[in-house]
Formats: C-alpha cells, structure tokens, sequence
C-alpha cells in the first residue's frame, strides 16, 4: 500500500513539474539541488547560471522543463558549473522518443562536460599530482612508444614554422607513477564522425553549429583526455562522469548516476547543436 501511495505522490510531483516552465522549476529545485551539490559549490550560484545559460542560449527554452532540470542536477552532482570555463554544457538538441507506438521528435537538453571539466576531477583524483596536455606540430621533435618500455619525447620547433597540428597528448603524473596518451588529429577526427551525431553521414562533414566544426582542437584534446582517463586509477566521481557525459534524463535521482540515459543514439535524423557521443558505448 506505502508502495502504490509513493508512485501515486511521484505521478502527481510530475504533472505539477510538467505545468512550470524552465525558471519556475529551477526556483523550485534549488533546496534539492543544494543537497546535490558539493562542497564547493551553492544553489543559488548554480541556479543563476541555468538561467543566465538559457538567456544566453534561447534553444533551451524550447526543451522540456524535465530534461533541462535532469541536465542541471547531473552538472550539480559532479560539482561543474555549466558553461563557466568550458567545465559543462546544457545542449539542446533533438531527440526521438518512442510514444505508444509512434516515435515523435522532442527538443530535450543533454549535459555535456567539457575537456576542462574533466581536468577539473582529475585534480579531485586522490592520486593526481599534475596533467599536461599539447598539440603537436608537424615541424616538431616528436617520437613516443607505447608497452614495457614506454616513452613520449617531444621538442616544439624553435624556429617559429612549427608547420600544422598533427596530433594531441596528454600526459598525467600520479603519486604511483605517470600515464600518456597520444592520439593523431586523423585519429580523433575519425573518432568524432564515428560517434558524434552532429556528424552528417550524407555530406561527409560535421554540422557547421558543431563544437567539432567550430572548435575542433578543443574536442580533439577532450578525445584524448577521455581516453586517457579510461586508464587511471578509478575514482567514483570520474566512472560517474564518464557514464553521465553526453547523456539526457527527465527524471532527478538523489544520485543522477542510476537514472537511465533516454537519448536515442540510433536516429540518423537527430539534429545536434552540439554534442559528442559518450566514449563510454564503444
């Protein structure tokens, strides 16, 4: 009987929600979101910034309440601010969703972290001690090997004529020892067609609104982060970023981590504005 009362209180939370618009529900939310956030971080602040985000980025205000408030409370869990300092994203963007028996499209917002979100908790790690990261030009010293004898050797060109980007590194020193990883700039462009739906695979070409068109270098170095941070010691706030990154959810859990992801990889038609698929499905 608790049990049909809970979920009869639950059903009746969501159709309140569902009738208040984005700022309503956020002026709401901010007392479940204080206790969602650590330490370091405010309601209030957090809520000011959802705000001035949508303000910014009107597309928002055409998603629904619920995906926008899911988007914000997994950045508040993670302890980033949305578009403050490239930490996280709120992406509005297109999803197809299953109603009855029909799939009708929806505009939802998805929570998207940023390369310098993800230094952010690296530094959280209680094993960090520094992360470098670097491109590296054509025209550089520059030799690596990967196995029992590791090695990254790379010296910029002195001259000024360091010729084209050809590829990114990141570099992170533990306590126990340190960890590299280098990716082509070929490689990690390959890897954003292969798992970015902002890629149009009947063109042959990124979506000119996409990071990766419009900041390629920065989607490049968060590849080759993500890869690199699929090799460190696991934290639980780093497997709980890499599994809530590029995700979208309608629903707030007192941990956004065991609410289940609704974006719907499988549509060729979706239409981002910006998003990266989660390296997490390959």
């Amino acid at each position: 009987m608790s049990t049909q009362l809970a979920e009869i209180k639950q059903q009746a939370l969501a159709k309140k929600q569902k009738a208040k618009t984005i700022p309503e529900l956020i002026k709401l939310s901010l007392n479940e979101l204080g206790k969602a956030l650590p330490a370091h971080l405010n309601a209030e602040r957090l809520g000011r910034i959802a705000l001035t985000t949508m303000r910014l980025n009107p597309a928002l205000a055409e998603c629904t309440p619920e995906s926008f408030l899911g988007a914000l409370f997994q950045s508040a869990q993670l302890g980033l601010e949305p578009n403050v300092e490239g930490q996280a994203y709120l992406i509005p963007y297109t999803n197809s969703k299953k109603v009855g028996n029909e799939w009708i499209k929806v505009k939802e917002v998805q929570f998207q972290i940023g390369y310098k979100g993800y230094i952010e908790l690296f530094y959280r790690h209680e094993l960090s001690c520094t992360l470098d990261m670097h491109r590296v030009f054509s025209n550089d010293e520059f030799d690596y090997s990967y196995g029992t004898d590791s090695f990254l050797k790379h010296k910029p060109c002195q001259d000024g004529e360091r010729g084209e980007v050809i590829g990114y590194y990141t570099v992170a020193k533990l306590r126990n020892g340190s960890i590299f990883k280098y990716m082509t700039k070929n490689e990690c462009m390959e890897h954003g067609k292969t798992h970015s739906k902002s890629f149009d695979k009947v063109k042959k070409e990124f979506d000119k609104n996409s990071p990766w068109s419009k900041e390629p270098d920065a989607m490049c170095k968060k590849t080759v982060l993500i890869q690199l941070m699929k090799l460190l010691p696991k934290s639980v706030e780093i497997q709980k970023a890499l599994a809530m990154d590029n995700t979208t959810k309608s629903k707030v859990n007192i941990d956004m981590f065991n609410i289940k992801d609704e974006t719907n990889w499988d549509d060729e038609d979706i239409t981002l504005i910006e998003t990266e698929r989660s390296e997490n499905n390959e």
